[in-house]
This record gives structure tokens, C-alpha cells and sequence, in this order.
């Protein structure tokens, strides 16, 4: 078989398919770069996407939480600063009410009919408690004719009720203020024991004793308190 050289012409045609081909494989090419790259592009941008939602998910649930916990921060303190203040009033109440009894008993203790005969049952305890032949009573200079009485006659029921005698002697020596409510003080044990029975302490005794019951006359029962004595 023989073969004949391509003329130039069938040169320059055979050149044109080639180019042709070549630059179809090349756009077939290019067409497929481009979808790829397209689809990958999108299925970036979706994760990128999706991954930005999830970001602002979590600073918005951050910041949720943050806004909740500094919601409940201030609503706890503004319940603790009423309740401080509630408490504060309650116990400026409080205080009041055993200041006016105080400056009442200051005011009417000593003119009470009845001072003497409470004079005898302050001494008589304190004799009671002591036992002793012998006891020194403390009180005010204005209350010493009453209670001079008032010892005489606790003396008296003391015999009778125990048996044995007790002298209970002023003190003049250590008079109690003149500005303090009343009552005596009773010592023995050579002034080594000191028996506080005056009013003032009486009322502080009250204020600690009574003061829960108080406190539920005027405010109520306290609903958190689980136990009562």
C-alpha cells in the first residue's frame, strides 16, 4: 500500500480537527472544573453556614444564660435588701415598744400602789436563791423607806416558809442610780454574789425570753421557721 505525502492544504485541515478537538476537550474540561469547583463551593458555604449558626447558637445561649443568671443575681438582691429592710423596721418596732415600756416603768413603777409588794417578792426571791444568814440589798436612795418594808416583810415569810432567819441589811453605801427604773439588787456570799433583780434587768430578761412571742403577736409566725422551742 502506498502512501503520498499530505499536501499543504491537508496539512493545514488535519492542524484545524486537532485544534478543534483540543480546544472542545479543553472547554469540556473547563465546564467540569467549573461545576466541581461550583459544587464544592456550595457545599463550603453550607458548612461555613452552617457552622456561623451554630456560633450565634451558642453566643446567644451563652448570653441567655448570662441575662438569666444576672436576672435571678439582681431579683435575690433585691429580695434580700427588702427583707433587710423589713427586718430593720421590725426591729426598730421592737425596739421601741421595750424603750416606751422601759421609760413607762421608769415614769409609774415607783408610784404603783403595788411597788412595795413587789419590792418584797424581788427580796424573797433573792433569800430563797442565797440562803444565807445574812444578805445585803441594793437600790435606789429615793426606794429606801419601801424597801426597808418590803425587807422586813420577806424576812418574815422567809422564817415561816423555810424555818431559819435571814437579815437582809440595806446597802447605803452603793446606792443604784437614781435614773434607773426601780427593783434591788440582793448579795451574798460576802458581796461576792450578786443577785440582779431591778426592773431594768427584769425588762432586758423579757426582751430575750418573750421576744419570739412577742414578735409572732405582732408579725405573725414566721412560715421558714421549721422548729419551735
Amino acid at each position: 500500500m502506498s502512501s503520498h505525502p499530505l499536501s499543504d492544504d491537508q496539512v493545514a485541515s488535519e492542524l484545524k480537527k486537532m485544534t478543534a478537538f483540543i480546544r472542545q476537550e479543553a472547554l469540556e474540561k473547563a465546564r467540569e472544573i467549573q461545576l466541581k469547583a461550583d459544587e464544592e463551593f456550595t457545599i463550603e458555604k453550607s458548612r461555613l453556614a452552617r457552622e456561623e449558626k451554630a456560633a450565634i447558637d451558642r453566643e446567644y445561649e451563652k448570653k441567655f444564660k448570662q441575662a438569666s443568671m444576672s436576672q435571678q443575681i439582681t431579683r435575690s438582691t433585691m429580695a434580700n435588701k427588702t427583707r433587710l429592710k423589713v427586718l430593720s423596721a421590725r426591729q426598730s418596732l421592737l425596739d421601741d415598744l421595750f424603750e416606751q415600756a422601759r421609760n413607762q416603768i421608769a415614769v409609774s413603777g415607783a408610784k404603783s400602789k403595788n411597788y412595795e409588794e413587789i419590792l418584797k417578792g424581788l427580796i424573797l426571791e433573792g433569800l430563797y436563791m442565797l440562803c444565807e444568814k445574812k444578805v445585803q440589798v441594793r437600790c435606789r436612795k429615793a426606794d429606801k423607806d419601801k424597801v426597808e418594808s418590803a425587807a422586813k416583810k420577806a424576812a418574815a415569810e422567809y422564817k415561816e416558809k423555810v424555818g431559819s432567819e435571814c437579815e437582809p441589811v440595806i446597802d447605803e453605801k452603793n446606792w443604784l442610780p437614781d435614773e434607773s427604773t426601780g427593783g434591788v439588787f440582793v448579795v451574798g456570799g460576802g458581796g461576792k454574789i450578786e443577785l440582779n433583780n431591778t426592773f431594768d434587768e427584769r425588762l432586758r430578761m423579757c426582751e430575750s425570753d418573750a421576744l419570739p412571742s412577742i414578735r409572732a403577736t405582732l408579725f405573725g409566725e414566721n412560715q421558714n421557721r421549721r422548729f419551735h422551742d
